[in-house]
């Protein structure tokens, strides 16, 4: 099988959607097939050419005002059909698809070809978080758009299928993502780690994950009242100077990937995500595969990951007290944390990426007889729909 990645970012960029790209390339590297993944250039850096059995190839782009690391295509229609021409993939597959992916969209349709879209971004939400929230039912027009067009949906979560069905979208399944239980074990506790965070026995609140706005990092100052407590932050980003100064006592760890990161969440006691536009949630899966119980809101991926009461607990968005009272409960409680920590490990186990992947496979595998299939051609993309920066 040939498949056309459409990115909206890749490496050297590390986030959820290149987390489940690199793992989608190597499955299809093991299967033997072939895949061209197509990606806006990374501020300025080269990043591989060639990833597993898939060529790289980056087009210009800018960064979006006020967050660099989110790059905007630049590329015109044209240039992608001769892309995709050149490559003749069986399918398109359009990895979180807003700004390249509604232009690959028009691209594909164009050429006939099957495509796949991937909903993994909740970016409509994110308007509010930096003073845009004018601009959001824009923003879920071309959500709408995308998904609506593209041969087959697929979503990380039920909150996301029903989501994206209030919108009108048809043709979705559910496509959770699989995790390294063999990386991320509760084995991986670090004593150095441990010492350097809990020297007179603290219990350790940790939190994983991009420093920005639509992650409420800052909401864990809220913790700063509950005694014995240390706090560790791993992750960068823009807010990163800004929560320094509003967690002066936390300990920040910057970007950590591999071993290190393994180390990091089994060295933990407790993992607390505050944001509250997490369509799936990767990192909260990754501390339940350490041995790490999880206090998250109660909206969108984590609903699915989190079993209250006895992985962690849920709290009601926004309700900042409800998520504090959870986190002191487990914090003084070590029995109920370590029969937590218990339980976390096998709710995950048998999540494999392997299964997630095959099932990808038969989802493209359905969507191109299904393109095949059909009487006639989706609705045309609408010409004049523009979102920029």
């Amino acid at each position: 099988m040939k498949v056309a990645l459409v990115a909206e970012s890749f490496l050297p960029h590390s986030n959820g959607v290149t987390n489940s790209l690199l793992r989608t390339i190597e499955h299809l590297t093991k299967r033997g097939d072939e895949a061209l993944v197509i990606t806006p250039e990374f501020r300025g850096a080269r990043g591989p050419v060639r990833y597993g059995v898939a060529t790289v190839t980056r087009v210009p782009a800018m960064g979006w005002p006020g967050y660099s690391d989110v790059r905007v295509s630049l590329t015109g229609v044209g240039r992608l059909s001769r892309i995709l021409e050149d490559f003749q993939p069986d399918v398109v597959h359009l990895a979180s698809p807003f700004m390249l992916g509604w232009t690959a969209l028009k691209a594909a349709q164009d050429l006939d070809l099957p495509t796949v879209a991937i909903y993994q971004t909740e970016i409509p939400s994110y308007a509010s978080r930096y003073n845009a929230g004018w601009s959001e039912s824009i923003l879920w027009n071309r959500v709408r758009n995308i998904h609506q067009r593209a041969d087959l949906t697929l979503a990380p979560s039920t909150y996301t299928i029903r989501q994206l069905e209030q919108l009108g979208v048809e043709r979705m399944r559910l496509w959770p993502r699989g995790v390294d239980a063999g990386r991320f074990h509760p084995s991986k506790r670090d004593p150095d780690l441990r010492a350097k965070y809990s020297p007179n026995g603290e219990v350790v609140v940790g939190y994983v994950g991009r420093l920005a706005a639509e992650k409420r990092v800052e909401d864990l100052a809220r913790l700063a009242d509950i005694p014995g407590i240390s706090i560790v932050i791993v992750g960068d980003g823009p807010s990163r100077e800004k929560l320094q100064a509003l967690l002066p006592d936390a300990h920040f760890e910057g970007f950590r990937s591999g071993e290190e990161l393994a180390r990091e969440y089994a060295s933990f006691d407790l993992f607390v995500h505050c944001g509250e536009l997490e369509t799936f949630c990767q990192t909260i899966q990754e501390a339940l595969a350490s041995g790490v119980p999880v206090v998250a809101p109660r909206r969108g991926g984590p609903i699915d990951l989190v079993d209250p009461g006895e992985t962690g607990y849920l709290y009601t968005p926004g309700e900042l007290d409800e998520m504090v009272a959870s986190v002191r409960g487990l914090v003084e409680d070590d029995e109920r944390r370590a029969a937590f920590s218990n339980a976390a490990r096998v709710s995950v186990e048998g999540r494999t990426w392997d299964k997630v992947c095959e099932s990808l496979i038969h989802h493209y595998e359905d969507a191109i007889a299904d393109h095949r299939n059909r009487p006639q051609p989706l609705e045309p993309l609408p010409e004049d729909e523009e979102v920029t920066p």
